[in-house]
């Protein structure tokens, strides 16, 4: 199960200025492309708050550097030469070498990789086209704790944990038609996408962690989902978290 953090749908719409951390975020690019990294570098370069430590070209150099440097968020490319984004994400998450979060940059519109790295524990999944506001308001949020998709992204990778099948479409009466929510499970829908903890709900609403957790579980098995971050991105696209 992934761990659950607060989750942020980025569709550009929030012109607040971000904090900035007290320490600069450590960074390692990993893509194949030169041109594309010496963009990205000059573009990271514009930001006090941001330290360049190293750039990757080739997937089997991934890991060593990742090892080597222990950055706080690594911006990878799934589709380069030598191992594979996922097969990087898989490591990472098996060996457990690093604190370091991960940003997906990619090109690809394969929702199926998307749901892939999910759920091997990406933080965040940002399209190469995205505005580059968009990208560096991303690693702040990941950095700070925060899972990034944006709303194409997220209505994608809905769908498809929503179905079990990536080229099924919806069929919103046959995976969700169970019991409707009630408003008590609805408020705990809500509190899980923003990132609280069964303890922290329980405060919050007044009631036993218990209570919460015998909550939850009617809510996963009306949903028919299976986990935290099934549950928040179900709750992001069906406008639930707000």
């Amino acid at each position: 199960m992934i761990e659950m953090r607060a989750i942020t749908n980025g569709n550009g719409t929030d012109s607040a200025e971000e904090p900035k951390p007290d320490k600069p975020i450590r960074i390692v690019i990993a893509d194949d492309h030169p041109i594309f990294r010496e963009g990205l570098k000059c573009l990271l370069g514009t930001q006090e708050d941001f330290q360049l430590l190293a750039e990757v070209g080739n997937g089997d150099e991934v890991l060593d550097t990742i090892e080597k440097l222990q950055p706080d968020i690594l911006l990878l490319d799934l589709r380069m030469p030598g191992t594979h984004g996922l097969m990087i994400l898989e490591r990472l998450q098996a060996t457990k070498i690093s604190s370091t979060k991960v940003i997906v940059l990619t090109a690809s519109e394969d929702k199926n990789e998307f749901v892939q790295a999910m759920k091997l524990g990406t933080s965040g999944i940002v399209l190469k086209q995205s505005p580059t506001d968009l990208l560096l308001k991303s690693i702040r949020k990941v950095y700070a704790g925060e899972i990034w998709l944006d709303s194409n992204t997220t209505a994608a990778v809905i769908r498809q944990f929503a179905t079990g099948d990536e080229e099924a479409p919806v069929d919103s009466n046959r995976v969700r038609g169970r019991s409707p929510l009630s408003q008590r499970e609805r408020e705990i829908v809500s509190l899980v996408a923003q990132g609280f903890k069964n303890k922290q709900m329980a405060e919050k609403m007044f009631i036993s962690e218990q209570t919460v957790k015998n909550h939850l579980h009617n809510i996963f098995d009306k949903l028919g989902v299976s986990d935290r971050l099934e549950l928040a991105l179900y709750a992001i696209h069906k406008k639930l978290h707000v």
